[in-house]
């Protein structure tokens, strides 16, 4: 859940800092005040697009940081892992910067993501639901989503299977259609890496092999300059006269006489003891390489002959013999692709009919858990909505089958509706008004919350376009809603804030010819005195509050049946 949001320069918010808890929370105030605004930052901090326009006038830059906990279960985790982000104590601090020249910086627990990234993560964590999500419900192409994250796993395993062999298709066709638009270019094509393949094969490279041939011809190619350096290093230390080995041992012999009468004498023996076995050693090993020295002109001509091989296909394929294989590697994929992967002698038409076959298949697997999945979610919003007083509406999805196929299978799925006895079922888009919206929104994100997982749940004015006992229907079901996860309301309507945990007070105030906006966590008695004027508008009175009072005690008693049931 959202522990705790801090805003600074954003909109006509100076800087606020918000603790929140778990339950349910409300925001209230007078319209304009700035209870939108703070959602619009959380919805900043989930990889909204932000855009600098919205930075407090005269500010640089916009900052908006959050403090999410999170469960040990939740997705978010599975997310942050494969992002390669750190996480340790279940706290999630995201921290977003917009600044006055169009740039955007995102970072989580730390480490800068990109907005692609910022979303993921934010997806899994918090589910903003206002106006728009009633604009998302009267889009049919979204209805199909709807129904699917209601489906069980089933329907995910499946269609995920499905949606792989789509893929793979989609790559084929556009393959079938390459090939077919040009098949002489394509023969070309085909002919040509199949040439430089063998080509390249016959070569019969290895890694870094034109540096080890390099290395041994020069080393031929310099026998006589590193057979002269080595035996005159030789003579110079071993000579048949006197050389340096034998006059530095017949001093490490004088030393060695008298080494025991001084502690420096000791030292010099030593010294020179060290020097003549490093000069021994030093002398062995050259006679060792000249005794292994050998010229070889046959072995030359080999690795003239080998090079000569490798520049010819430098010049064509690359720069070094690890680019030649890797561009081998890369005209095997061409080539495998071009001639088709599932066997030899099967052409990328065959593959096509074959993998289109199973695909309907599939699509049709995939239909039938959607028709029973239907089925469930119908009576399940006929329930919710009898809860919120639309009990004689009808709600069914509507699924037709589609001649072509596409990525979620071969289905239409629709929302219909009837709201009152006796009409025609019509699409949901045609007939809802927009306090059925809110309630039918409601009632599908009531069942569909416990399934997503997130932490956090905002509903913003989601209550428009209701009132009376709807009203309190809908407070019922969104504190229903926040006993499965935290919930953030912000309402205009007196009944949904009395079935608050905690409620927050959002006003606007002018210093200095500068507005800016506060908030304040109300205490009881001051909640009484908010609920109060949201019932009577401008005018507290001595009966308004008492009004708010027996709201107050009536949503106590719903939320002790709510915690019951």
């Amino acid at each position: 859940m959202l522990l705790e949001l801090s805003i600074t320069d954003f909109a006509i918010i100076e800087h606020l800092d918000i603790e929140f808890q778990s339950g349910m929370t409300v925001l209230t105030g007078e319209t304009g005040a700035g209870k939108s605004i703070i959602i619009d930052a959380v919805g900043l901090l989930v990889g909204g697009r932000g855009s600098h326009d919205l930075i407090r006038t005269g500010a640089k830059k916009s900052v908006i940081q959050g403090n999410f906990i999170l469960h040990d279960d939740n997705p978010t985790y599975e997310v942050l892992d494969d992002l390669g982000i750190e996480h340790s104590d279940g706290n999630i601090i995201i921290e977003r910067e917009i600044f006055a020249n169009g740039r955007n910086s995102s970072r989580v627990n730390g480490i800068m993501v990109n907005i692609a990234a910022l979303k993921r993560i934010g997806e899994t964590i918090v589910d903003i639901q206002g106006q728009n999500e009633h604009q998302e419900l009267m889009k049919p192409e979204r209805h199909i989503q709807l129904l699917d994250d209601f489906a069980d796993d089933d329907l995910t395993t499946t269609l995920k299977s499905y949606q792989e062999k789509y893929d793979k298709f989609i790559k084929l066709r556009a393959l079938n259609e390459k090939k077919h638009q040009n098949e002489k270019q394509w023969a070309q094509r085909v002919d040509m890496l199949k040439f430089q393949i063998k080509e390249i094969q016959a070569a019969d490279l290895h890694e870094n092999e034109d540096t080890e041939l390099i290395a041994e011809r020069d080393q031929l190619n310099n026998f006589q300059k590193i057979h002269d350096a080595l035996l005159s290093s030789y003579e110079g230390i071993n000579g048949e006269d006197s050389g340096p080995l034998d006059s530095i041992g017949s001093a490490m012999s004088s030393m060695q006489e008298i080494e025991d009468l001084d502690s420096d004498y000791k030292q010099i023996s030593d010294n020179l003891s060290g020097a003549f076995f490093t000069l021994q050693d030093v002398a062995s090993q050259i006679s060792d390489q000249l005794s292994s020295l050998e010229f070889d002109q046959d072995r030359l001509d080999q690795v003239e002959q080998r090079l000569s091989t490798i520049y010819q296909l430098k010049h064509k394929y690359g720069d070094s013999v690890d680019q030649i294989l890797k561009y081998l590697n890369k005209i095997r994929k061409e080539l495998n692709d071009m001639s088709g992967s599932v066997s030899k002698d099967q052409d990328l038409d065959e593959q096509l009919t074959v993998i289109k076959a199973s695909l309907i298949k599939d699509a049709k697997k995939i239909g039938a858990i959607r028709r029973k999945s239907a089925k469930e979610l119908e009576k399940a919003v006929h329930k919710q909505l009898a809860d919120l007083y639309m009990d004689k509406a009808v709600f069914e999805v509507n699924i037709k089958q589609n001649q072509a196929l596409n990525r979620l299978g071969a289905d239409h799925v629709e929302f219909y509706i009837q709201t009152n006895p006796g009409e025609k079922m019509l699409p949901l888009v045609k007939s809802a008004s927009g306090g059925e919206l809110s309630r039918i929104m409601l009632a599908l994100k009531t069942m569909f919350a416990r399934a997503a997982g997130v932490t956090s749940i905002i509903f913003d004015e989601v209550d428009t376009g209701v009132s009376g006992r709807v009203a309190q229907a809908i407070g019922n079901k969104i504190y229903t809603i926040s006993t499965k996860s935290q919930v953030l309301c912000i309402t205009h309507l007196p009944q949904v804030a009395a079935m608050s945990d905690h409620h927050y007070f959002i006003e606007k105030k002018i210093n200095d010819n500068r507005t800016t906006t506060t908030i304040t966590e109300l205490t009881a008695q001051q909640s009484v005195t908010e609920i109060s004027r949201m019932l009577a508008g401008t005018a507290v009175t001595k009966l308004t509050k008492e009004h708010a009072g027996e709201l107050l005690n009536l949503a106590d008693v719903e939320k002790q049946k709510i915690s019951q049931s």
